[in-house]
């Protein structure tokens, strides 16, 4: 069998020109590409790439897509930083929607929840430190 490799994750969107602007003021990526027409775009993020395709795109395929549920989430996206209280400020400043704001967790992270623009859980974590 053939190494795999998890090279990205598409999220389904109204608009991907506006996320994309929405995640390089909420969180500091910058935009890796957008197709010309609109629908595709891709977030510089490290080893994975987050992309965005639009609803209408999806659609035209036949994939039935479906928007998230802000109030019961089915999945999260986690950016990992050393200063969680000034992403989420730089986060909820851009437009998010605070969930929970920084706590400290028993096994030894910082961690605080938004919702992006479009209602897609985001976790905001400091790195693990090592447990005793």
């Amino acid at each position: 069998m053939s190494h795999l490799k998890f090279k990205y994750t598409i999220l389904y969107v109204n608009s991907v020109v506006e996320t994309l602007e929405f995640y390089e003021t909420a969180f500091g990526f910058n935009q890796a590409m957008l197709h010309e027409s609109g629908d595709y775009g891709e977030l510089d993020t490290g080893d994975t790439v987050l992309s965005f395709s639009s609803m209408s795109l999806m659609t035209e395929l036949g994939k039935s897509p479906q928007g998230p549920k802000p109030c019961s989430p089915s999945f999260e996206i986690a950016f990992e930083t050393d200063d969680v209280s000034a992403a989420l400020a730089s986060a909820l400043e851009a437009g998010a929607t605070l969930v929970q704001d920084a706590e400290n967790m028993p096994w030894g992270q910082t961690t605080a929840y938004v919702t992006d623009s479009n209602g897609f859980l985001i976790e905001l974590c400091s790195p693990m430190t090592a447990q005793p």
